[in-house]
């Protein structure tokens, strides 16, 4: 028998309004810049499925659906989500969960899974007497080539992009830290109901900050707040800006085996050390669907001998980089079994920058989840990163230039300073050994 919508007292709606008047009332430029969403609803009532949010003003939705998987996708301009985490798992009705969050810079988005496929009924807006906005967006259960004819125009807003300015003067490597997830996309979710994409944040930005302070580089994070930002954005980020170095971090969860814990450092290549580590690159790769978008990112291209040296080169520093890494950190925090694999990353797919992904631990781990909270565990672990980064430099410089020399046009030159495969020097890599 289908459940009816509940009505949403009035006097409770004013409660909720006003308790959260003085908590964003110290931010008047937010309250001026968008709507605020204190509450969430699914109801079925016949056919349809609803989902109503509750806002603080009227905002303009606009709502599409995409195949493999079957979603429904509500672009809304930038909310502020006071909604509580567990809103988004309730199954109702042709609904099997959804989340919300920051997609672009002024844009919010919500990503609704399907049981199957269904297509948007209907958006209504209305404004009660007590203030509140109620935003509707009714789901229907369809054919599956009904379905899918709604689903060809898929997701047609553009990719978020951020373009790093060129520091010509400063030739101090460049670190680029990438935060997991973010956004719509949350990652793993703890059974305390802690997300991923938090966890690795704060810890990136404590990361980004020690590196710093040292003064020997250049640094700065593929996302700089909770937004979402899509995988091939992230490596282009790094290309484009010539880094040095990609260092993505992550925090994974297995619920099925709560007793697996520490850390793995992981590096690109298109065939897996092992079949857990495909299956969560596979996980980790399906980031930009799960954020309402989808990517057509492959392989790298290589197209000629010399891009193939490149690379091979670049993933030789990448495993360089991951041992030193691993030296680091086995003293100040517990790594896994088999502390470095390999598995194809989209992330990691970067033909010209050194790049790993370090998986902190699991949230799924209640030992592993206590360490990534703890300010002391993230301070000794941080350091120990900064200092496999120096040593990194280090043992490439003694054997190529110094930081800070011209890039040179002859012999073999260092990546992102006019290396092989971006720069106009266009020589020989040379394979093996540290840079």
């Amino acid at each position: 028998m289908p459940t009816r919508a509940r009505p949403f007292p009035t006097v409770l709606l004013a409660l909720a309004l006003s308790a959260s008047v003085p908590a964003f009332a110290q931010d008047n430029d937010k309250l001026r810049m968008g709507a605020v969403a204190i509450g969430a609803e699914l109801a079925t009532q016949g056919t349809a499925t609803t989902l109503t949010l509750i806002l603080s003003k009227p905002v303009e939705a606009r709502a599409f659906v995409m195949e493999r998987p079957d979603r429904a996708v509500i672009d809304l301009p930038e909310v502020n989500f006071q909604i509580g985490p567990e809103a988004g798992i309730k199954r109702e009705g042709v609904v099997t969960s959804y989340r919300y969050g920051l997609f672009a810079p002024g844009r919010s988005r919500i990503v609704v899974d399907l049981a199957g496929p269904a297509v948007v009924d209907g958006i209504e807006t209305k404004t009660r007497r007590d203030g509140a906005t109620l935003l509707s967006i009714a789901f229907r259960r369809a054919e599956r080539d009904v379905f899918r004819k709604a689903a060809v125009a898929s997701d047609p807003s553009p990719s978020l992009r951020k373009t790093l300015p060129a520091e010509a003067v400063d030739s101090r490597p460049l670190v680029v830290v990438d935060a997991g997830h973010g956004g719509t996309d949350p990652g793993a979710i703890a059974k305390t109901g802690v997300l991923e994409k938090d966890i690795v944040f704060g810890f990136a930005r404590s990361l980004v900050e020690r590196l710093k302070a040292g003064g020997r580089y250049r640094v700065t994070m593929t996302r700089d707040r909770d937004v979402f930002v899509p995988l091939a954005d992230r490596v282009r980020i790094a290309r484009e800006a010539r880094a040095d170095l990609f260092i993505s971090i992550h925090a994974d969860s297995i619920s099925a085996a709560p007793q697996v814990k520490g850390a793995t450092i992981y590096t690109g290549s298109e065939k897996a050390t092992d079949a857990e580590s495909a299956k969560l690159a596979e996980r980790e790769n399906k980031a930009d669907s799960a954020a309402g978008t989808d990517s057509a990112v492959g392989p790298a291209d290589v197209s000629d001998i010399l891009q193939e040296l490149t690379l091979r080169e670049t993933r030789g520093f990448s495993s360089g980089f991951a041992h030193r890494l691993m030296g680091q950190l086995s003293p100040v925090m517990e790594m896994s079994g088999k502390p470095h694999r390999e598995a194809g990353f989209v992330v990691l797919r970067s033909p010209d920058v050194p790049s790993v992904l370090v998986e902190l631990g699991y949230l799924s781990s209640k030992s592993d989840l206590e360490k990534l909270q703890s300010e002391e565990w993230r301070t000794n672990v941080t350091g120990s990163m900064a200092k496999a980064v120096d040593l990194f430099f280090a043992g490439r410089n003694t054997s190529a230039q110094p930081i800070g020399a011209p890039p040179s046009t002859t012999g073999s030159v260092p990546f992102g300073k006019g290396s092989a495969f971006t720069g106009s020097a266009m020589t020989m890599p040379r394979l093996g050994g540290s840079r």
